[in-house]
């Protein structure tokens, strides 16, 4: 099987509300009117609802009730409320196929974004987009367990005994997680770069072009991996990727000294998914 042929294979592809690939688009942009962005936030209820619930728990501390989304524009700031309408809207874009734990995976994709979004503010990336990369970088999972459920199942007991995802996948499906995130991520019209960090997560050197957003996706994917196992900061310097570090611009030494940071990022986000 290739790529066309899974998702020939899928009746209903994902599909994201049309703020939210505004909200990717507008990234790169220095004069984005967010009263209008807000204005079209809000026409969306569902996702309105959900974005003013996270706005007003209590990880932000704001004073007042933030009721409209304009509130939570001035209450906020405008990357915030943006991080939260991609959360949001992402997560309401896929169904939890069968036998899969969508609730565990979005947790991990949050962590993983909220990772991706301190590790870029150490070197020369967008942390918006770097957030939106963490919170896709597995969504071909999703799309495998739609596409090819048997030997996707299959694959994931394999994993938790230890074997090598990617591989599997290609021996036994014909493509990988990361190939089929970076295909929707294309047909979502995100910009390359998002799709080339999907594509080349697993082995960012390899690459002819050094993407620095797949070397922060590396790295996050394996902090969140050792914060999720409760290794001790001695068992993840151990192993940690400090060639794709380096060439992603991080200095591991700085990164060591502040491995506790990375415990909890991203947890507040999980009460999207209730």
């Amino acid at each position: 099987m290739n790529v066309e042929n899974l998702f020939a294979e899928i009746s209903n592809l994902p599909n994201i509300p049309k703020v939210v690939q505004e909200l990717i688009e507008s990234f790169k942009k220095e004069d984005v009117n967010s009263e209008e962005l807000a204005s079209k936030i809000a026409m969306d209820q569902v996702l309105s609802a959900k974005v003013l619930r996270m706005a007003n728990s209590a990880h932000f501390g704001v004073s007042r009730t933030i009721a409209s989304t304009n509130d939570a524009v001035v209450l906020l700031g405008f990357n915030a409320l943006r991080t939260l309408v991609l959360a949001s809207g992402l997560t309401g874009a896929f169904k939890a196929p069968e036998g899969f734990n969508i609730e565990d995976f979005w947790k991990i994709s949050f962590r993983t974004g909220a990772v991706s979004k301190w590790l870029a503010k150490n070197v020369k990336a967008d942390p918006e987009t770097a957030f939106t990369c963490g919170m896709l970088h597995n969504v071909g999972s999703v799309l495998l367990h739609l596409g090819a459920s048997e030997q996707a199942l299959s694959i994931d007991k394999a994993v938790e005994l230890g074997a090598d995802r990617v591989e599997l996948e290609m021996s036994q499906i014909g493509v990988s997680y990361p190939q089929v995130g970076e295909e929707l991520a294309l047909r979502w019209k995100f910009p390359e770069e998002i799709s080339k960090a999907i594509g080349e997560q697993t082995d960012p050197l390899s690459s002819d072009e050094f993407s620095v957003l797949a070397g922060i996706l590396h790295v996050a994917k394996y902090l969140v991996e050792c914060n999720r196992n409760g290794l001790s900061e001695e068992e993840t310097i151990a192993d940690f990727p400090s060639e794709v570090a380096r060439a992603t611009g991080l200095e591991p030494s700085q990164l060591f000294d502040a491995l506790g940071e990375t415990a909890d990022l991203g947890a507040e986000f999980d009460q999207i998914l209730h």
